[in-house]
């Protein structure tokens, strides 16, 4: 009988470890939150080769996944469906948890969240900004009217932002 009882213990702590193996095998969605219906670049350098075929302007979010000003940006980000419709639509998106070796993309600093976006061209949209004059380029929730006009500007390629 205890033999018994070793066994089923055993064969439950075997398929149990199983299925922690196989739940941990699951890759994450390049999503990481910020909208599912949006096709997400995997990284910063497909980003840009897919901003280069597509002449769209790449939009770049610098988040942590435990940061708690970038998880309440992101709920107010997959909240807002005009937001969500134009990155669907009309911008390469990629959101990233790690830097890029590119300085550019921290013109005043790394710090988190941040948006910058970039234009066909490669430039580095600096002129598009947040409301913050320590952070150039952060976003809080309340910010979402902003947001969704600086994606606007952005759509306008940076040659026409000079002859204004």
């Amino acid at each position: 009988m205890l033999r018994w009882v070793l066994f089923a213990l055993f064969f439950g702590i075997c398929a149990g470890a199983g299925e922690q193996k196989n739940g941990a095998a699951k890759p994450e969605s390049l999503a990481r939150g910020w909208g599912a219906g949006i096709s997400w670049a995997k990284t910063y350098e497909e980003g840009l080769s897919k901003m280069i075929k597509s002449k769209k302007p790449l939009m770049v979010i610098h988040h942590r996944t435990d940061c708690p000003y970038s998880q309440e940006l992101k709920k107010a980000f997959t909240a807002n469906k005009s937001i969500q419709k134009m990155a669907k639509k009309d911008f390469i998106m990629l959101n990233l948890v790690e830097e890029t070796p590119d300085k550019n993309m921290a013109p005043d600093g790394y710090y988190v969240p941040r948006i910058l976006f970039v234009d066909p061209s490669k430039a580095v949209r600096d002129d598009i900004r947040g409301r913050y004059s320590n952070h150039l380029f952060h976003y809080k929730p309340s910010d979402m009217d902003l947001l969704e006009e600086n994606m606007k500007r952005a759509k306008i390629p940076l040659k026409r932002h000079s002859e204004l």
